[in-house]
Formats: structure tokens, C-alpha cells, sequence
């Protein structure tokens, strides 16, 4: 580990030492006007929203972990960073001061610092295991049990709300396909969520399985440090390459310009520049792919086969796109530091793989870097009324409310932008609409199909011809149904709902209103 990262474990520790204290076992219920589920990147730009704009309601941020950040916290693989710039998948209210693509320690430190100027420590309980989540129509109220993972005690909370911030994925364990005979490899076998602190590569031969945004972040990460890196993929993945800077934020900080202003308008320049390039992906596609593969090329050389190893079978932005900083994992290809093979595995073998080809490679340690579990509302036992929740049966308004689930909104950012934009703009909208249900004088709302929605047609939460990675179609029958409506789908559209999400008539038929408000 890095001295950054461990700089940045110890500020979370510090943090995790100052929460509150909590009750040991189950007795009398804490109760909070909202729950906010995860002190990740989504938990804490709710917290800080809640607090900014709602300063009277009392909340609670309740996290599993012992410590904030989430991914950037769970996952401690060699370089593991953004893959994403940190002008927008940082907060819009915290200007971004460092390199555009950061370390998880970088991350860390930043997400430590809008928590202590913000005072939000107090109002987060650390290492609290959500269990069950069961909601009381009568009493327009949910009934919260969680474990503590330092003291074995069951606790118990109410709260008005629910704020789902846990994310989309398994923390516990990542996503590792079943292949013939891989209890014959004699080396190790790990996952790129579960990195064990104890391995070390030095005078290893590592195979890094996948072309993700891990594997091609692990992969320049560890060539140099091993014997020697191959990368395997069963098919190859689209790259942006560029080196890590901003020059307009470097030229705007030559002029002295205030970093606040600084981060705003980097941040338009970048958003602006996605949403054309989004719209050339989808107009032009044949246009986009050359040019990104004219960037490999240029990256690796005239001699690499990149027709083999470096062009999608898809098209672009059907799969995230992922940012090679400074072409690292190029450069490390060209340097002969790391090797790609594009191939299907056969079986493990003693000493390594056996590929469909019939070429084996031969490997000390072995990486999975192979996706993760999708984690539906965190695998919390939801009941409504008595009644276990079935998440698929609920159709979604804006992917982020659900038919027939009152007083909720998930946090699900976007695929194809940061996902911090998404967090801003529902923290908003949250906001707004609990401070109208409080002048309203109503305990619950729940969106409903109004009559002019009931015969649209319902499909799947996202549309496969417009994204399919592997972690969402594996658990696409986990999440609600999409409707044929705008207002029905998780759009994606970030350029759209920034406009849209402020516009939302809170009292349009979709919202049904109920209960009493609670006693303040």
C-alpha cells in the first residue's frame, strides 16, 4: 500500500473512531427523519445535500464498512483509480484540484475533507449491517435492523425515508466464472475486489483475466513489479487514451482564477465534450470506432495486431469506455513489460491456463478481473406491509423510484457519465421533495401509473441493444421493469435530466400522497 493510501486509511479510522455511539442490542428503536443507506460517493454528496438543504431534519448515514469511501475503500488491487475525470465524478459543490484521473487514496482524501468541513462524521454510524427494511403504511414509517460488525449487536432504527446509497454491486466477493478444473492450478487464483494484502508479485508470472477498466488498470500497475503480465480476453474493449492533465484548468490556474470557477467551467468544457462525442457514437459510430482505434494504434505501434487484440465486437458505448491515462497499458505492451492474448479458456491446468487455441499459458498467480455481482437495493430483506418486496415486479420512475415502494429513492448513477453527476442531481430532487411533503403535512408518497400509463409497454431496466455488460445482463431479472415513457426509464441521459429533474411537478398525478406528517 501506498504512503497516500495509507494516509488515507488512517483519516478514514479517524473518522470511523469520532461516529456517534450507538445502542448495543435491540431495545428501543433510534429514530431519524431520513436513512441514508452507504457513506460511499453517493451516500456522502446525500449527507451533504440533506444537511445543506434540509438542516432541520434529523439523519443517520448508516455504512457496513469500517470506514467511508466504498469502492474507493474496498477495492486495494496495485493502482487501482478512477476511470472516470474527477471535475465530474467529483461533487459539483467541492472543486477538483488534482490530476483529472486520481488514486483511490486521492479520492479518499478528497471524500475525508467535504465530511470534515461539513461536519458530517457525527451523523455517520460505521460498521452497522443493514439486515431488513420493513415499512408500516399505517404508521407511514420504516423499521430498520441492523448488525454491528465490532460488537455482534443488533440494532434497530426508524426513519420517514429511505435514501438508498449502497450502490450496485457486492462488496463481499466480485464475480468469477466457473471454468473447468480450477482447483488443478497450483499457483493463486484472486479476485481484483478481494486483493490479499500478503501477495506479492515480484519474479511472478501474472495472468490478469478480463479487458476491463480493472485489468487494464492492474495491468501497468503490475508490469515491471512481475516477472511478466499477460492480459487474456475473450474479446477486446474499447480505449480512450490521453495524457492525465486538464489544459484548461492548467491555464485557467496560471491566470489565478478562483478554483471554484475553475471546476465549474472544466466541468461544462468536459460535460459538453460527451455529450458530442455521445451523439457521434450513436449517429456515426463507424466515424467513432476509427477514431479510437486510430489512438490504439498510434499508442502501440505500426507492427501490433489491433484488429485482433484491440477491436470490439460492439459498437461504441454499447459498454462503458474506459480512459487510459497516459496510454500506460500500451506502453506497457510496447515496452514488452505485458503481453495480450485474445482467446477462450479451455480448462485450468497445473501450471497455468489451457486456451480453446490449444496454446497454454503458463502463470504463478492468476487475476479475475472479471466484473463483479449486481446487489439489488443491497440484498436488504424488504417487506411493505407484511409482505416481501419483489423488486423486478415494480416498474421504476426515472430509475430511482419504484412503483409500490413508499418513502425510497435509490441513488443508480449513470453508465456513460459520472456517476456523482446522477447523486447531485436526485440529492436535489430528494431534498425539494421532502420539504413538500413537510408543507403538504403528508407522511408518504409513492409513484403510481396515472391512467395514460397503464397500457404502455414495459420492458427490461435497460434496453441490451443500447448497453449490455455482463454484470447487468446477469442480473437484469433482479431489477424493476422500464416503461415506454421518459418518465419511466433509467434514460442515462445526463444532458437531459440536469434540465428535467429541476422541472419535476412534485404534485403531477404520478406522486400519491398519503399519511399524516410526523411529529417534529
Amino acid at each position: 500500500m501506498t504512503e497516500a493510501a495509507f494516509t488515507a486509511n488512517a483519516t478514514n479510522a479517524t473518522n470511523a473512531t469520532n461516529a456517534a455511539p450507538v445502542p448495543e442490542a435491540v431495545g428501543a428503536a433510534e429514530h431519524f427523519d431520513v436513512l441514508i443507506v452507504g457513506a460511499g460517493i453517493s451516500g456522502i454528496a446525500s449527507a451533504y445535500h440533506l444537511n445543506d438543504q434540509c438542516p432541520e431534519m434529523r439523519f443517520v448515514v448508516l455504512e457496513s464498512q469500517a470506514g467511508y469511501g466504498g469502492t474507493w475503500l474496498t477495492h486495494r488491487y496495485p493502482g487501482v483509480r478512477s476511470d472516470s475525470d474527477l471535475y465530474t465524478f467529483g461533487y459539483r459543490f467541492k472543486p477538483w484540484t488534482g490530476t483529472p484521473i486520481a488514486t483511490a487514496a486521492e479520492i479518499l482524501a478528497y471524500m475525508g475533507e467535504v465530511i470534515a468541513e461539513n461536519g458530517l462524521a457525527r451523523h455517520i454510524r460505521y460498521r452497522h449491517a443493514i439486515r431488513s427494511a420493513s415499512w408500516s403504511s399505517e404508521q407511514s414509517l420504516w423499521t430498520i435492523e441492523a448488525s454491528r460488525s465490532d460488537t455482534g449487536a443488533t440494532v434497530r432504527f426508524t426513519a420517514n425515508f429511505l435514501w438508498m446509497c449502497q450502490g450496485y454491486y457486492r462488496h463481499a466477493q466480485g464475480y468469477t466464472p466457473e471454468w473447468p478444473a480450477m482447483a488443478d492450478f497450483r499457483g493463486r487464483i484472486v479476485h481484483p475486489q478481494d486483493w490479499p494484502e500478503d501477495l506479492d508479485c515480484t519474479d511472478q508470472r501474472v495472468l490478469v483475466i478480463g479487458s476491463g477498466a480493472t485489468a487494464a488498470t492492474l495491468v501497468p500497475a503490475l508490469a515491471g513489479r512481475c516477472a511478466h503480465v499477460t492480459m487474456l480476453q475473450r474479446s477486446p474493449t474499447y480505449f480512450i487514451t490521453g495524457r492525465n492533465a486538464n489544459v484548461l484548468a492548467d491555464e485557467l490556474r496560471q491566470l489565478k482564477i478562483d478554483e471554484s470557477w475553475i471546476h465549474e467551467i472544466v466541468r461544462r468544457k468536459i460535460l459538453h465534450d460527451q455529450a458530442v462525442f455521445t451523439q457521434r457514437a450513436q449517429q456515426e459510430p463507424e466515424t467513432v470506432k476509427a477514431e479510437l482505434l486510430a489512438g490504439v494504434r498510434a499508442s502501440l505501434g505500426p507492427d501490433f495486431d489491433v484488429d485482433t487484440h484491440f477491436t470490439p465486437r460492439y459498437r461504441p458505448w454499447r459498454q462503458r469506455i474506459a480512459y487510459i491515462p497516459d496510454a500506460d497499458l500500451f506502453q506497457s505492451v510496447r515496452e514488452g513489460k505485458a503481453s495480450v492474448v485474445t482467446d477462450e479458456i479451455e480448462r485450468f491446468v497445473e501450471g497455468g491456463v489451457q486456451l480453446k487455441s490449444g496454446r497454454t499459458l503458463e502463470a504463478d498467480v492468476i487475476v479475475t478481473a472479471t466484473g463483479f455481482d449486481l446487489s439489488v437495493l443491497g440484498d436488504i430483506a424488504f417487506t411493505i406491509d407484511g409482505k416481501p418486496l419483489v423488486f423486478s415486479d415494480s416498474v421504476t420512475y426515472r430509475g430511482m423510484m419504484f412503483t409500490g415502494v413508499p418513502n425510497l429513492v435509490w441513488v443508480f448513477g449513470y453508465f456513460r457519465a459520472s456517476w456523482t453527476l446522477r447523486a447531485d442531481l436526485i440529492g436535489d430532487f430528494v431534498c425539494r421533495l421532502l420539504c413538500h411533503m413537510r408543507d403538504k403535512g403528508v407522511g408518504s408518497v409513492v409513484p403510481v401509473l396515472r391512467p395514460e400509463d397503464r397500457e404502455m409497454a414495459l420492458g427490461s431496466w435497460v434496453d441490451p441493444e443500447n448497453f449490455n455488460p455482463g454484470y447487468l445482463m446477469r442480473g437484469m431479472h433482479l431489477l424493476p421493469k422500464r416503461g415506454s415513457k421518459r418518465e419511466w426509464q433509467h434514460t442515462q441521459d445526463y444532458w437531459g435530466e440536469k434540465d428535467e429533474f429541476p422541472a419535476i411537478d412534485l404534485d403531477d398525478a404520478v406522486f400519491a400522497y398519503g399519511g399524516r406528517a410526523p411529529a417534529r
